[in-house]
This record gives C-alpha cells, structure tokens and sequence, in this order.
C-alpha cells in the first residue's frame, strides 16, 4: 500500500514491537493508553519490564488492566527493569527455574525472553554467562529472544550473531553506538548472513539507538528492518514533539525505506510475532509534507515529511 502526500491511509491498529508499556512497577514504564493507545499504537510489546519476581503484579496492573493490548518479553532477570541498576548486575538474578515457571504461569502474555547483554543492562557480569541462560530458558520455554547486542570491542557481533536461532530478534539495529551494523558504506557480513539464516531485525529508535546515516546505508544496501518499534520510555514523556510510533514510521521514510515496507513493519510483522489475534481496530494517517524537521538520537535532522494521527483509535 503506498500514499501520496496529500493522501490518507487507512491501517490496522499500529504495533509496537519494542516499548515500555508499564503502569508500575518498571523505571522505563508509561502508560501505554495515555502514551500508546493515544497516539495510534494498538498492541505494544515490553522488553523487558517485568521478570519472575514482579509479573504477577504487572499482568494484573498493566496487561489485564489495560486497552491497549500488551505482550511481554519476560526480562530473564528475575527483577525486570523494577530497578535503576542493570537489570543483570547481579548474577544471582538470573533465575532460570523462576523464569520458566513463570512462562507456563503467564504464556498467554509472553511473546518472548528479553536478554540485553548491553555494558549497560550487565555491569560486570559476563554477558555470555547472561546470554547463555537467556538461551537455556528460551530453548525450555519453545521462545524467541530479544536480543540487545555487546559491544564488538568486548565480544565481537559475529560471536553473538551466531548464537542466535532463526525467529530471534535483534532489536536497536540502527544504532551508530558502541555498536554499528555498517561499516564502509554497507552492513557487515556477519550481519547479512544472520538475517538471511533468520533471524530478524527490529529499530528499538529509544532515547540513544536512531542514526540517520546507519540507516540510510543500511537501507540503501538492501537491508530492511523487519519491524519498526519506538523504544517509548519514562524520559521520552517530556519531549516535544512526542515520541510516537506514526514518527519514527517518518523517520524511516525519510532514511529511503519504501512505505509498504513500513507499513507492514508496524502492523503484520509485529502482529505475528506477538501472536496477536485478528486485529479490528483501524488507524488513519494523513501526511503532511510541510512537517517540521525530523531528528535521529544525535541531532542529525533531515526534512521529509511526517505521518500525522487522525483521531484516536478507540474510545479512551
């Protein structure tokens, strides 16, 4: 389906594959029918913002409690995001047993394992020791992984790249650092032969993972993110304008991706991998070619138009 700018465009509800949906509970958590439902986005995916300890609390306060239709990757550290420490600090959160029975508990909900062996997210510990068991509970639990990338200069992209399976994904794919896809004015080989065994590639824009010039690059050289998520978190709620799916689906235009392939990355891609029912509610989006500047997650801006909401999706 393609738009002219003057045109508008009707779709399913949006899908966010990668935000924070949390009415509690998480550092990284907003409202997901304040901040998601109002902005056009249906169904959200959390990475990461509830483990074993605190999920019960979170799929009665924020999954149940909630419009918006919301899935989770279970963090497989047993605290989620609940703290302002990395969430795999300490090792002895990483509670393979506790996470497994709180899959069977909660599968309905559960879309996937987040494991982000980030410096941040890991601190000292060993992200292959974080790694490893984000695999063993994932293998357990008949599970994709959402995978948060290391730093090559501690653990080079292919090691990790191949440890993942088919229908693992690979989320702030866009990111210029500490880590990057391109190099040399194409994406790394190691990078094309994991996408083309399988395994798939979601933006995760957030607060620091948007590069204009990693995307244009990728993008021009073939490579297509298989979803386009926002990352929405507790510091984007002060921003202006705000930080909504309809405009990092801009963004992505703006980086050369072709419309029907964003489209498909906001609503069919991310549907399926959420294992979401029929989808009855609808969006409208008008474009507006006389949009302010759009800016990646260092400043760099580029002018090219933005998709705009047309009211609200469902009766809030």
């Amino acid at each position: 389906m393609n738009v002219t700018p003057s045109d508008h465009v009707l779709l399913p509800g949006l899908v966010d594959l990668h935000a924070h949906p949390a009415k509690g509970g998480s550092v990284f958590g907003v409202d997901p029918d304040q901040h998601m439902l109002a902005q056009g986005t249906t169904a959200v995916g959390s990475q990461g913002d509830a483990g074993a300890e605190n999920i019960d609390d979170y799929v009665q306060n924020t999954i149940l409690a909630s419009s918006t239709r919301v899935r989770l990757a279970i963090n497989a550290s047993k605290v989620g995001e609940s703290t302002k420490a990395g969430c795999f600090e300490d090792p002895a959160d990483l509670d393979i047993d506790a996470c497994l029975k709180a899959i069977e508990q909660h599968r309905e909900h559960i879309w996937a394992v987040a494991v982000n062996v980030s410096h941040n997210a890991c601190g000292t510990t060993d992200p292959k020791f974080v790694m490893d068991a984000g695999l063993r509970i994932a293998n357990d639990a008949g599970l994709p992984i959402l995978f948060g990338m290391r730093r090559p200069e501690d653990w080079p992209l292919d090691d990790q790249l191949k440890r993942l399976r088919r229908g693992d994904v690979v989320t702030y794919c866009f990111r210029r650092t500490p880590h990057c896809i391109v190099q040399d004015n194409s994406v790394l080989p190691e990078v094309k032969a994991a996408k083309d065994r399988g395994i798939l590639f979601d933006v995760g824009h957030g607060a620091g993972s948007f590069d204009f010039n990693v995307a244009e690059t990728a993008i021009a050289d073939g490579f297509i993110p298989n979803t386009i998520s926002t990352d929405l978190q507790a510091k984007h709620l002060d921003q202006s304008p705000p930080h909504t799916l309809p405009l990092v689906m801009s963004k992505l235009r703006a980086a050369g991706m072709r419309e029907a392939d964003i489209f498909e990355a906001v609503t069919s891609k991310p549907a399926q991998l959420l294992n979401l029912p029929a989808n009855t509610d609808q969006v409208t989006l008008r474009w507006n070619s006389a949009s302010r500047s759009l800016f990646d997650t260092s400043g760099q801006s580029r002018i090219g138009g933005e998709w705009e909401l047309v009211g609200v999706p469902r009766q809030l």
